[in-house]
């Protein structure tokens, strides 16, 4: 989730296509076949520069003071927790304190915050951020760097030796001149799209070699469960987190859909209950079609600790009868598994076990 993926987003939902240019450059792509986990990788060479999301950022060494910014986000802190990059961490603002990785939840609480506030934008404003003076500040999107929000602009950290760096599929979330390429991006991301952010750390961070085994690890997992269900019947699959109501106009729960949504549920052996909507669904959809909708497997999604699950899948079932999913009680509970991060493998493998158990 992003930032204003709730403020923004709250009117529509809140790696890698860096293009070379400069020493130390390799162009990357967005297809599955980019990240080549066949070979050991070499060594980053400095200074690394690339363009990201239409500004080009050089990195003369790794980072030694990053600040990640929320963006209602916990995919860019998880990345750099399963890099082993904690260390490199001056403030983490990220944080949901509830995840498909429970051991995850620790690790967050346990990074520095730098005493930073958010702003009612939900993010860490400019002075924050000058003030500490981090040699990177990464976004999970565009918006994250939008003055009109309070919050840095990338000149503003620039100009003030700041590196600034946005998860490159979302390059277009909070950017009106995003061109037609990030746009695409955006509408097309998946579970690729959460690997290529490792492989981007891996180069500017030079963790390559540790990348490329994360990102064997993460997919290899993805696979497994491709390959059990790959024969198997699809079943109609809702993803709805209820804790995000506001997200939506008509103040029921929020229905994901579109992108790496389909791209988790797919993985599973499912296909979304509102296949063929983007993104944008979220915001719109409404009582009646929620009630018609085909819902063989109900995905409660938990935004925060004090939610509890089977509870709102109980009140789901009864607002939601007619559901094939309401007779039978089939439900599982995600939490930040079926977002753009390195935890997509464990909400696949939680859904395909409700979606095709035993087999």
């Amino acid at each position: 989730m992003n930032p204003s993926r709730f403020a923004a987003a709250m009117a529509a939902l809140v790696s890698l296509t860096v293009t070379g240019c400069g020493a130390g450059t390799e162009p990357t792509g967005t297809a599955a076949a980019a990240i080549d986990v066949s070979a050991p990788a070499s060594k980053t060479g400095y200074p690394l520069a690339f363009d990201n999301c239409g500004m080009k950022v050089t990195f003369q060494k790794p980072p030694q003071r990053v600040l990640i910014l929320n963006g209602t986000s916990v995919g860019e802190v998880e990345s750099f927790i399963l890099l082993g990059l904690e260390s490199t961490i001056l403030a983490n603002a990220q944080s949901y304190g509830v995840s498909d990785d429970p051991s995850m939840i620790g690790k967050i609480k346990a990074l520095p915050t730098g005493g930073l506030t958010m702003n009612k934008n939900f993010d860490v404003p400019a002075e924050q951020v000058l003030k500490l003076k981090p040699d990177l500040v990464v976004s999970t999107w565009s918006g994250g760097f939008e003055a009109k929000s309070g919050f840095a602009t990338r000149e503003q950290l620039a100009a003030a030796g700041i590196t600034s760096l946005v998860n490159p599929v979302n390059c277009a979330m909070g950017k009106p001149e995003a061109t037609e390429e990030e746009q695409r991006a955006y509408r097309n991301q998946s579970i690729n799209s959460s690997l290529e952010f490792i492989s981007l750390l891996g180069r500017i961070f030079d963790v390559r070699q540790r990348a490329l085994d994360v990102i064997t690890e993460l997919r290899t997992r993805v696979e497994t469960v491709r390959a059990r269900v790959a024969n198997l019947p699809a079943k109609k699959v809702l993803v709805a987190y209820p804790g995000m109501s506001m997200m939506n106009a008509n103040g029921l729960p929020a229905v994901m859909t579109g992108g790496i949504y389909d791209d988790v549920i797919k993985a599973a052996g499912g296909v979304n209950s509102f296949a063929g909507l983007t993104s944008d669904a979220t915001s719109t959809i409404n009582r009646e079609q929620l009630a018609t909708a085909q819902v063989d497997v109900l995905v409660v999604g938990l935004f925060t600790p004090r939610e509890k699950g089977d509870q709102e899948a109980a009140e789901l079932f009864a607002a939601y009868p007619n559901w094939a999913a309401s007779k039978s009680r089939t439900y599982t509970i995600v939490s930040d598994g079926v977002y753009l991060g390195p935890l997509n493998a464990a909400a696949v493998e939680k859904i395909s076990k409700v979606v095709h158990p035993g087999d």
